[in-house]
């Protein structure tokens, strides 16, 4: 009995995986981007830090505007750094 309900455990496990993938096979043939909704990773464009060169995304960096353009740091020893060589 116990091998039964492993193996229709395995079997609903098995199907749900290979209906997925069959979908994002379909999607991908049709030139379909993935949804926002799916619930994968969404792309963040990253930015630079120009004293370490480390990239990071903005929402989570320490910045600064000089000379009409902002700058992006992945700590405040970075953004210390730049301060003081300007």
């Amino acid at each position: 009995m116990l091998r039964f309900v492993l193996a229709v455990i395995l079997f609903v496990l098995v199907g749900r995986a290979l209906v997925r993938l069959v979908g994002i096979v379909i999607d991908a043939a049709g030139g379909r981007e993935a949804r926002a909704d799916s619930g994968g990773p969404t792309s963040t464009k990253l930015v630079r830090d120009p004293v370490c060169g480390t990239y990071v995304p903005p929402r989570l960096s320490l910045s600064i505007t000089a000379a009409g353009s902002t700058h992006y740091f992945c700590s405040e020893q970075c953004r210390t750094t730049f301060g003081d060589r300007a």
